[in-house]
């Protein structure tokens, strides 16, 4: 599943190429768009808020305030398999053209949505609507640790492992960086939010770890980007800790409002229960 980092990267990438640009055709292959024509609109900003993705798109001009439109934003929201990939005319899709849910014509380029799970167009002025829910972004400019730290401790009674996947506390960190976090601060997957004393050392790892990715081709949470073990834990169940040895061990724990359960990887020695 993207994470915050490789969401700031896509949408980092469809910015610069599309911001600017007028819209000359769409196609929406979801039931709920199936009708919808924004030729004419014109891409204002492509910005991400947590592991969401908005296009905010500016109308036609007309001399008819009758006939204005509002600006809207088209929300897509990647989960497992979705990708927005860009096309030169005439450039072969390098995915299926069965997994097409959105596809957006420039004079140059196409935006096409791959496999995305949601998609949603919605006036920008309603967008709170569908991303007003998150907590503080990880990777966002008004980012506020604070606040984040404050909603964690709402939830004492919470394990840590399931609060920092749960996106309305604070926005951004997935399952390789749930796993990587707990790690570098040496918290049992299950300890009780309740119980950690340096609370905030947890919200700064989730920091720092999205802030020195977020440009990066390659995710590292353990060091140099060509480095031959990018992750301490994540991915690595039976092999030797990269810090003491011990094998590293998988739990799978309920992700949130869900009964969908995710690997956490972790160390049973260097995150003891004990600690």
């Amino acid at each position: 599943m993207p994470e915050g980092d490789s969401v700031y990267r896509a949408t980092a990438t469809l910015h610069r190429a599309l911001a600017g640009q007028t819209l000359l055709r769409s196609d929406f292959r979801v039931p709920s768009l199936a009708t919808v024509d924004l030729s004419g609109y014109a891409v204002a900003e492509v910005v991400p808020r947590g592991k969401h993705l908005l296009m905010r798109l500016q109308p036609p001009l007309t001399p008819d305030p009758d006939f204005s439109q509002p600006p809207l934003t088209l929300h897509s929201h990647l989960l497992m398999e979705g990708r927005w990939d860009l096309y030169r005319p005439g450039e072969r899709f390098r995915r299926p053209a069965n997994t097409v849910r959105v596809l957006l014509a420039f004079a140059d380029l196409t935006a096409v949505g791959f496999d995305i799970a949601q998609v949603k167009l919605v006036p920008t002025a309603e967008e709170a609507d569908l991303v007003g829910h998150l907590g503080p972004d990880l990777l966002g400019a008004n980012w506020d640790a604070v606040q984040a730290a404050a909603n964690f401790r709402d939830h004492p009674h919470r394990g840590i492992g399931e609060a920092l996947l749960d996106q309305r506390l604070m926005a951004g960190v997935g399952n390789i960086y749930r796993s990587e976090i707990l790690f570098l601060t040496r918290l049992h997957p299950l300890t009780a939010v309740g119980d950690i004393v340096q609370l905030e050392k947890v919200i700064e790892m989730a920091h720092r770890l999205l802030v020195v990715n977020k440009d990066r081709g390659r995710r590292v949470t353990t060091g140099l980007a060509r480095t031959r073990e990018p992750y301490w834990v994540y991915g690595r169940t039976g092999k030797p800790c990269l810090r003491c040895g011990a094998k590293v061990e998988v739990l799978r724990i309920a992700a949130q409002d869900s009964e969908l359960q995710r690997d956490c990887f972790f160390c049973p020695h260097c995150q003891s229960a004990a600690n």
